[in-house]
C-alpha cells in the first residue's frame, strides 16, 4: 500500500484499542524489526513468538530459552534476533530457520541487550549492578565500557543505548549522571548531570528512529528530551539544557518504559502502577491522549510501530494494540469529489461525452493534445520515505520482511513423496518412513567473564509482582480497554 496516502491530515497517535495478541504463553516484551512488518515477543516459559504483522498471525515460534525472556532486539535487516534471559543467558537466533547461532553466558542477570544499529557482530548487553559491557562475536573478549569515578567502588546499576547510527554509546548511572563514549576507542565524548538531586537515576534511555532527538526517563519521575548535537558540543561536564520535560503532575507517575513514536513527533510512556498509556507531542510539549487498559494489570512493556500510529503495550500476559481511527477522507485527495447522502440526478451538459467537440476553440484543442502527448512514468520505483534513514539515499531492500509459512495439507504424506520417483512404490514407501524435522541448532555457549560482577543477585523480573497467568487474569486482560482524553 501507498504510506504517503496513508498519512493522516490531523493527529497522527493512537486514540482507541485495536485487538489484542495471545501468545498462549504469558508475554513479558516485544519488540518491532524495522519496518514493523514482524512483532517478537518473548514469554514467561522462554519461548519467542513472532507475529506478522499485517496478518495478525503467528510466524514463527522459536523454543530460545528455559526461563522467562526479559529483553529482545532485532538486529538492522532483521535476520538475526538477539533475546536475554533471566538466567544470565543471552543468544542470537536465526529468524528464518530459528537456529541458535551463539550463545553467552553472563555471571550477572542482564537487564537489557541491543544491536549495533549498523555492525550486526556487535551487540550492547547491560548486566545488573556492573558496567555495560560490548560484545563483539568475533572477539572472544568483552569490552567493558569505563564507569564515572563516583562510581568505581560503589556498584550500581548501569543503563546503556547506542545513538540511531552506532557511532556513540549513551550510559547513564543511579547517580543522574550521563556519559557518551565513542564506539571505535571507548574515549569519553560527553558527559553531564540530569539534576543536582541524587533521587534522579536514570533508568532508561531512548533514541529516535528519525531526527537526533533522546529521552532519559529517571526515578524522579520526569522524563527529559534531549539533542543529541547539543549534548556532544557541551563536552565533558557540559550542562546541556533538556528541550521539554515531561510528568504527570497530578498523579505523580513513576514510568516503566518510554519511546518515540516513528516519526519522532510524539512520546508515549506507561505507567509502572497500571496499565496506562501518556502520549506527549514533542515539540510543544503538552499531554495530547492517555489510554487506559484494564484495571488492576501491571504494564511491562511498550514499543511504537515504526512508520505507523500504533503502539503495543505488555500487560495482563497478552499485547494490546493501539491504533488510529482511520475515517476516509476523500475529499482531502480530490478536492471536487463530492460524498452525496442520496441519489441525485444528473444533468449532461452539451458536448460533455463527445468524441469530438465542435464548441471548443482551436487553442483549447490545441492544450488537450499537448496533455495527451505527455509521457507517462509507470515503471521507476520511487523510494519511500518513510522506509530510508536521513544518511541513506535508497531502500535496503535484503531487510527481512515477512516469513513464509507453510500451507495446511489435508494428506501431508502423500505430497511429501515424490510421486515421479520409482523408488516411492506402493512397498518401497512401507520401508522408508518419513523422517521429522531436524532440532534447532543450538551453539556452544561462551562464558563471559566480568570481574566484579555480583553473582548472587535477583532479576527484577523475579523479586517483583510476577505477571498474572491465571485463567481469572487472562480473561480480565481480554475486556476491552477504555481510553480517554485529557
Amino acid at each position: 500500500m501507498n504510506l504517503e496516502l496513508l498519512e493522516t491530515f490531523g493527529q497522527n497517535y493512537p486514540e482507541e484499542s485495536d485487538g489484542m495478541l495471545d501468545s498462549v504463553s504469558v508475554a513479558i516484551t516485544c519488540t518491532f524489526n524495522r519496518r514493523g512488518t514482524l512483532l517478537a515477543v518473548g514469554c514467561n516459559d522462554g519461548r519467542i513468538v513472532v507475529w506478522d504483522f499485517l496478518t495478525r498471525g503467528i510466524a514463527k515460534l522459536i523454543s530460545a530459552h528455559v526461563h522467562p525472556v526479559c529483553s529482545l532486539s532485532f538486529n538492522r535487516d532483521g535476520y538475526k534476533l538477539l533475546s536475554a534471559s533471566i538466567d544470565n543467558v543471552v543468544s542470537v537466533w536465526n529468524v528464518m530457520t530459528g537456529d541458535c547461532l551463539h550463545t553467552y553466558r553472563f555471571p550477572s542477570p542482564v537487564l537489557k541487550v541491543q544491536f549495533h544499529p549498523r555492525n550486526e557482530e556487535k551487540f550492547l548487553v547491560c548486566p545488573m549492578k556492573h558496567a555495560a559491557v560490548l560484545i563483539d562475536i568475533n572477539s572472544k573478549e568483552p569490552t567493558i565500557i569505563p564507569l564515572d569515578e563516583e562510581c568505581q567502588t560503589d556498584q550500581k546499576n548501569v543503563v546503556a543505548s547506542y545513538n540511531r547510527r552506532g557511532d556513540y554509546i549513551f550510559t547513564g548511572n543511579e547517580r543522574g549522571r550521563i556519559m557518551v563514549f565513542k564506539d571505535e576507542d571507548m574515549q569519553l565524548t560527553a558527559s553531564f548531570r540530569l539534576s543536582h538531586n541524587l533521587t534522579a537515576a536514570v533508568k532508561s534511555i531512548e533514541f529516535a528512529r528519525r531526527g537526533s532527538c533522546l529521552l532519559i526517563n529517571s526515578a524522579d519521575r520526569i522524563i527529559r528530551v534531549y539533542e543529541e548535537g547539543e549534548i556532544l558540543a557541551c563536552g565533558k561536564n557540559g550542562e546541556p539544557e533538556p528541550i521539554q520535560k515531561l510528568q504527570d503532575l497530578v498523579n505523580k507517575t513513576l514510568w516503566k518504559k518510554c519511546c518515540f513514536s516513528g516519526d519522532g513527533e510524539y512520546i508515549v510512556a506507561g505507567s509502572a502502577k497500571q496499565h496506562s498509556l501518556y502520549i506527549w507531542e514533542k515539540a510543544v510539549g503538552n499531554l495530547v491522549k492517555i489510554l487506559s487498559g484494564a484495571k488492576g494489570e501491571l504494564l511491562l512493556d511498550v514499543v511504537w510501530h515504526p512508520i505507523r500510529p500504533i503502539v503495543c503495550s505488555v500487560s495482563g500476559g497478552v499485547v494490546s494494540i493501539w491504533a488510529h481511527n482511520q475515517v476516509e477522507n476523500w475529499s482531502a485527495f480530490a478536492p471536487d469529489f463530492k460524498e452525496l447522502d442520496e441519489n441525485v440526478e444528473y444533468e449532461e451538459k452539451e458536448g460533455e461525452f463527445d468524441l469530438e467537440d465542435e464548441d471548443l476553440s482551436v487553442q483549447e484543442n490545441k492544450g488537450e493534445a499537448e496533455v495527451e502527448d505527455l509521457d507517462v512514468d509507470v515503471t521507476t520505483c520511487e523510494k519511500i520515505l518513510a522506509f530510508v534513514s536521513s544518511d541513506e539515499e535508497d531502500e535496503d531492500k535484503g531487510c527481512l520482511l515477512y516469513l513464509p509459512i507453510a500451507p495446511e495439507v489435508e494428506d501431508p504424506e502423500d505430497t511429501l513423496l515424490n510421486v515421479s520417483d520409482p523408488a516411492n512404490t506402493p512397498e518401497k514407501r512401507q520401508l522408508s518412513p518419513i523422517t521429522e524435522a531436524p532440532a534447532p541448532k543450538k551453539g556452544k555457549p561462551v562464558d563471559v567473564a566480568l570481574a566484579g560482577a555480583p553473582t548472587d543477585e535477583v532479576h527484577p523480573l523475579l523479586s517483583s509482582r510476577k505477571p498474572p497467568n491465571s485463567d481469572k487474569s487472562r480473561a480480565a486482560a481480554r475486556s476491552k480497554p477504555k481510553a480517554k482524553n485529557r
